[in-house]
């Protein structure tokens, strides 16, 4: 007998009520459902800066602009101790960009990146009391990157052209005026920089060389895109800031510098080396190809922590007394795996020492957040089926505890200099905010909670569907896990149509937050219930439940969303003569295979889906975690694995009304997978429409196009699964933006 398990999520107003009473604004008061342009207003805040006593915060206030499809940022102050009731925003160019603030060491004043006299971006100095800004360079290329020398003596930024980017240095104390003075001569540009902890050097990547010849071809119009093109290696370099004297840090031809960490005690590096092979070198789509070297200082002696090739390491991390040295991997170290991730933990100083790993019988995946200041604890965020969770990692004894319980996306961090706790918090109708609290062992508090951040308090004026977790059996009887959204004035006894919403990854989540997951408010909104299942491949669930699709794709990720459907079939919430899914990435991948499993759908929009497994090897940018998924076949040597996992084999069954949308140039599901599929059903007779957005990524780039995959995608969902509206018709998006409402989309995964 199949069990029904709600986690239901307090509001917003309930949450605040104990820290803000006048955000407690109650229920009956949201008289309208989410709407497009709702979604299009929706500011964010980010770049979170704390002066260096800790009092205040500087951040960033980013608002969208649909008419010219762009957003305008600008700067904000906030009290720690008053919050959010104490917000000032300080710059107001409202054509221009107000970025990345920086306190100086002393606290007097900020530096922030704008380009309000220009194209380019310049620096400009500004008091956190008043006045007016200043501007403080005049590059010729602009600044793409700055920060204060830990000492106070100096303001270092990067500026020239592309690939050719140097540093330059200006005094602290007197920056208005002052002439910048460049401090590295390379051929090529400085990428990666960072200062040591006392001030006076500067460690930075640089590759060995610079093709000249590749910059002409280009301004002379030969726009070839030369696929893996031959790139150099990058090395390990270091400048004296006051003097400019340059030092060749690494000369290893084995291995290309991919990233560096410079240990507190300035004692050790820690690298990130890249293969030298072209074919490896130029991906990006996963941190593969590398492996992790620990450099030490006085000697330049390079020991290599990790051979594993395919393996991806990261977060390296080093602890606050320089005992320690730690990074994340997947829990299996001697091949490539799509597995829970563990923390691995070594002695600095133990030269050829083995790593420990810790946190074995936490069956989440584990990663390095922040350390405590005694070195003995490791924070981190981990996934709990529908939550995010703060997790305390022991170093002695590898043991993981949770330490919140929060019904949200809660992500907690710690500001180096002044060890304040932020916590980013979102919840079903919460939008993203800050909080901060003293210290860790606040977390778990909620009264101790000071919000500092409140860009959109409209949302409270507008009305939500309900959002719970729910819980079923799945065929093989496993408990399968999602989140259910009902439709705005649910009334139960009442059967409603049903949109099946399914996530990207697939070692993804959905998770209970603000309008997470395809706008799923907005089709509550229209009237719609909204099933996000965790299908077998999501993560929050275990490591078996995330690894049981490995070898047979779709097969138990299906029964998961059928049976779901089922159970709220059986419920009594679903009507199911009425039902629709829709999916982006991973999403699309399963909504082309319910395509050709089932016709119990009355509707179906498939957004950058698979379809043929053995051409899709060679067109994406991830072929090793295609072979991983198939069963780890090559596929060169095994067609008929690849070709039984595909949907295009079975495609003579397709019988539902199928919209598809797609990015043209998309690198990780390449468009040609979605023609195939619009062919088929063409051929077959089955209806279909085909949108092809311009772009070269794996989600719809333009804010129009998404809003016209939104509204069409709504039109197809209406008119085959409740019979209203005449499909897609383009007024329906002219008249959205002349009426300035309309169906809302988020991009999460790209095209939601």
């Amino acid at each position: 007998m199949r069990t029904l398990s709600l986690a239901l999520t307090v509001s917003a107003a309930a949450l605040w009520a104990p820290l803000n009473p006048q955000l407690a604004a109650p229920l009956a008061a949201q008289q309208r459902p989410l709407s497009f342009m709702d979604v299009q207003e929706l500011k964010r805040a980010g770049s979170w800066t704390l002066s260096p006593d800790g009092a205040w915060m500087l951040y960033t206030v980013t608002t969208p602009d649909w008419e010219k499809a762009e957003s305008q940022t600008d700067i904000h102050l906030v009290s720690l101790s008053d919050g959010v009731g104490s917000d000032r925003r300080l710059t107001y160019t409202e054509d221009h960009n107000e970025t990345s603030p920086a306190w100086a060491p002393d606290g007097s004043f900020f530096v922030f990146s704008s380009n309000r006299d220009g194209n380019d971006s310049q620096l400009y100095m500004m008091r956190h009391d008043g006045g007016e800004a200043r501007k403080i360079t005049d590059a010729d290329e602009g600044v793409s990157g700055f920060d204060f020398s830990p000492d106070g003596r100096w303001l270092v930024y990067r500026s020239g052209e592309g690939g050719r980017e140097q540093l330059y240095r200006l005094p602290a104390d007197g920056l208005v005026g002052a002439a910048a003075e460049v401090i590295t001569h390379g051929d090529a540009g400085v990428e990666q920089w960072d200062f040591t902890a006392d001030g006076a050097r500067i460690y930075f990547a640089r590759p060995d060389s610079f093709d000249e010849d590749e910059v002409k071809r280009v301004e002379k119009g030969f726009t070839v895109d030369v696929r893996n093109a031959v790139t150099p290696l990058s090395s390990l370099w270091s400048v004296e800031v006051a003097t400019g004297e340059e030092r060749r840090e690494t000369d290893d031809a084995s291995y290309s510098i991919n990233g560096f960490t410079l240990s507190d005690d300035g004692r050790w590096i820690g690298i990130t080396g890249g293969s030298t092979e072209r074919y490896e070198r130029n991906i990006t789509a996963q941190r593969l190809y590398a492996d992790l070297y620990l450099m030490e200082v006085a000697t330049g002696e390079i020991e290599r922590l990790t051979n594993n090739y395919e393996v991806g390491e990261g977060g390296l991390s080093f602890s606050p007394d320089g005992r320690w040295i730690a990074f994340s991997a997947p829990d299996n170290m001697e091949r490539y795996t799509m597995t829970d991730n563990r923390v691995y933990i070594r002695e600095v100083a133990d030269r050829g020492g083995a790593f420990k790993k810790l946190g074995a019988d936490f069956d989440q995946s584990s990663s390095v957040g922040f350390w405590s200041d005694d070195s003995e604890t490791i924070y981190f965020n981990a996934g709990v089926t529908v939550t995010t969770q703060l997790h305390a990692l022991d170093v002695a004894t590898g043991a993981v505890r949770q330490l919140t319980e929060e019904r949200a996306a809660l992500s907690v961090s710690r500001d180096d200099d002044t060890g304040t706790i932020l916590i980013g918090y979102s919840d079903p109708m919460t939008p993203p905010t800050v909080f901060a609290v003293a210290t860790v062992d606040d977390v778990p508090n909620r009264s101790a909670w000071t919000q500092l951040v409140d860009v959109n308090p409209h949302v409270r004026d507008i009305a939500l569907g309900q959002e719970v977790e729910i819980n079923w059996r799945s065929s093989d009887g496993r408990t399968v896990g999602g989140v259910l959204v009902y439709p705005v004035g649910y009334e139960e006894g009442t059967r409603y149509p049903l949109i099946v919403a399914i996530h990207g990854g697939p070692a993804s989540a959905d998770i209970l937050r603000f309008n997470g997951g395809y706008s799923a408010q907005v089709y509550a909104g229209a009237g719609y219930a909204v099933l996000k299942p965790n299908y077998r491949g999501s993560r929050n669930y275990g490591n078996e439940h995330r690894t049981d699709i490995v070898g047979d794709y779709f097969t138990m990720g299906y029964e998961d969303i059928i049976t779901g459907v089922d159970y709220l079939i059986d419920e009594g919430i679903v009507d199911g003569d009425r039902m629709g899914a829709l999916g982006w990435s991973a999403g699309g991948h399963w909504s082309n295979w319910i395509l050709t499993q089932t016709d119990r759908f009355k509707a179906i929009s498939s957004g950058a889906g698979t379809m043929n497994w053995i051409s899709m090897y060679a067109q994406s940018d991830v072929q090793r975690n295609r072979q991983f998924y198939m069963g780890d076949g090559f596929l060169y040597e095994d067609f008929d694995t690849y070709f039984d996992q595909s949907p295009l084999k079975y495609i003579k069954n397709a019988k539902t009304p199928t919209m598809i949308h797609v990015v043209e140039g998309d690198p990780r599901v390449p468009s040609p997978q979605s023609v195939e599929l619009h062919m088929a059903l063409k051929k077959l007779g089955v209806p279909t429409e085909l949108f092809m957005y311009p772009g070269r990524s794996h989600g719809i780039p333009d804010p129009r196009n998404r809003l016209v995959k939104a509204v069409s995608e709504m039109a197809w969902m209406d008119y085959y699964v409740r019979g209203i509206g005449e499909k897609f018709q383009w007024r329906q998006v002219l008249e959205t933006l002349e009426a300035g409402e309309g169906p809302a989309v988020v991009s999460e995964e790209g095209g939601r």
